[in-house]
């Protein structure tokens, strides 16, 4: 069956999988605190909520596709929706000039905290704050629906935005909101960074071939999930409604897409698909 999910022995080994994770975070900590081993805008791994690979790492890769990619310039002023803890911001600190300028946002306090005390203190032009938004995997405890949030920040306001593993965990409604707003606060002309799960003819059949460790087993129109009790935890979307929807709120896609490896590609850029579009 395609896109099938064993929701219950998912949940189950992610419960477990995430105390033995939380033992080896502290235990890892420990030791990078007695050795000093750990960068000073490199958070402790139990604060690490925003996925697994090297921080460092894919946080250099971002940079430079922001810059091969995004047409990112030292002296941008830069949005990051979903900020997580500063994994995107960390290697920007090194980039942008005195007179660019970054401005991030995320719905998990500890890593607005995390990254407002160790990256905000340091760099005066780096800003970052915390946007009261539900997400049932996130933020269960967030008041504002993020189909209704709108950004706190002028129309026009920035040169680059970028959204990595943000619209992965958001439902149609939201995301629509969300890329509306991404829409509206950058300038005419640039362009944004997004990462999504994009279903089309390739990966579909590579998820039914079983090439892939993700499955998604539930959904609508236009999008599946993977799990149907917490659909936020995963979500991919048919690449031509993504299209569309990039289309209607002003944005360009430039081609090529960069598919990434999650449906189990051999060849790829980055882990999940990376879109870039202009603003007309």
């Amino acid at each position: 069956m395609p896109y099938r999910t064993r929701a219950g022995l998912r949940r189950a080994a992610s419960w477990v999988g995430g105390i033995v994770g939380h033992v080896s975070s502290v235990l890892s900590d420990a030791l990078e605190s007695a050795t000093g081993s750990r960068g000073t805008l490199v958070p402790p791994k139990r604060l690490q909520f925003v996925g697994q690979g090297d921080f460092e790492q894919i946080g250099a890769d971002f940079l430079r596709y922001f810059v091969e990619l995004g047409d990112l310039k030292q002296e941008d002023s830069v949005l990051d929706v979903g900020c997580g803890v500063g994994r995107m911001a960390a290697p920007l600190t090194d980039f942008l000039s005195p007179r660019g300028s970054y401005d991030g946002f995320d719905i998990v306090p500890a890593g607005i905290r995390w990254c407002s005390k160790h990256i905000g203190r340091k760099y005066r032009n780096f800003r970052f704050q915390l946007a009261d938004v539900h997400n049932q995997f996130y933020h269960p405890e967030g008041r504002c629906r993020a189909s209704e949030y709108r950004f706190p920040y002028d129309d026009e306001a920035f040169d680059f935005v970028f959204a990595a593993s943000i619209f992965t965990h958001m439902l149609p409604e939201d995301m629509g909101n969300y890329l509306s707003e991404i829409a509206r606060v950058l300038r005419k002309g640039r362009r944004c960074l997004i990462t999504y799960f994009l279903l089309n003819q390739q990966s579909r059949r590579l998820l039914d071939d079983g090439a892939s460790t993700l499955e998604f087993g539930h959904g609508g129109d236009g999008y599946r999930t993977a799990d149907e009790t917490m659909p936020e935890c995963l979500v991919a979307y048919d690449e031509a409604s993504i299209r569309d929807a990039c289309e209607r709120r002003g944005l360009s896609i430039v081609d090529p897409i960069h598919y990434g490896s999650w449906c189990g590609r051999e060849s790829s850029l980055s882990f999940q698909d990376i879109v870039i579009a202009s603003k007309g």
